[in-house]
């Protein structure tokens, strides 16, 4: 699918993986929609680029679909949606003086990170569905981020890695779904990248993380994940699949 002049949504839009992604897609000629919170930098960002913002938490379904409308409003159509809204949790499953963990952060992280990416898909897809299909008979792009965790959770990521497991387990059923519609649907499972959860360590623990990934040993850069968002947009043969983007790392258990 050619990015110059399609309609594109991304959740999570306003800094990290996401922010990344709607400057590359812009560069290509996509109108871009930023889906996120409102303390975000997401309208600035939207600004900058010549696209939209809208203040969306996906667990919100009234704002998503809201939001969605509106989308499809500006830009006459939505092609592609990439799902980088998310968050990270820690927490063991027996924690200090052998408590249990509380269910409260486990429940949240699975709404916001496998339901809300699933709310985002759903919607977004039921729009792609009305579209013409272009020459190779396709009608969307739908982009999701899982991580490296739904494979090789540390101690503690027993939520995160829930999560992220979950949006790796959907991606191909979905992609059977809506295979009769001409929207493909593919995920990108991140390793370490330089995103804000990673930023707030120290400059030490940052290159120690980075000296754990065998080629290159560095943190990934945003831009990289993004360059792979492009890609499978424009690569009609990327379908059901979750691609591991880490420089080879295989997590040990801390």
């Amino acid at each position: 699918m050619d990015l110059k002049g399609a309609g594109a949504i991304i959740t999570g839009g306003g800094s990290g993986l996401g922010e990344a992604t709607a400057h590359a897609f812009a560069a290509k000629g996509a109108n871009v929609a930023i889906f996120d919170l409102a303390k975000s930098n997401g309208a600035a960002i939207a600004k900058e680029l010549g696209g939209v913002f809208a203040e969306v938490d996906v667990t919100n379904n009234d704002q998503l679909t809201a939001a969605v409308d509106n989308a499809v409003k500006a830009f006459g159509a939505v092609h592609i949606v990439v799902n980088c809204a998310g968050i990270g949790t820690a927490g063991k499953t027996i924690g200090k003086g052998e408590v249990p963990l509380d269910l409260e952060p486990f429940r949240r992280t699975i709404e916001i990170n496998l339901i809300g990416t699933f709310n985002a898909i759903r919607l977004t897809a039921a729009k792609m569905a009305k579209n013409a299909p272009n020459a190779n008979g396709e009608r969307g792009v739908i982009i999701n981020t899982a991580s490296v965790a739904a494979f090789e959770g540390q101690i503690g990521q027993a939520a995160y890695s829930a999560s992220k497991g979950g949006v790796v387990g959907i991606t191909l059923p979905i992609a059977r779904d809506l295979a009769s519609y001409g929207i493909r649907v593919c995920t990108i499972a991140p390793g370490l990248f330089e995103t804000p959860m990673l930023m707030g360590l120290s400059e030490a623990a940052r290159q120690s993380l980075g000296a754990q990934v065998p080629f290159p040993s560095r943190l990934g850069h945003p831009s990289e994940y993004a360059q792979l968002a492009c890609h499978i947009v424009e690569n009609p043969m990327l379908n059901g699949e979750t691609i591991r983007l880490d420089g080879a790392i295989r997590m040990q258990p801390r």
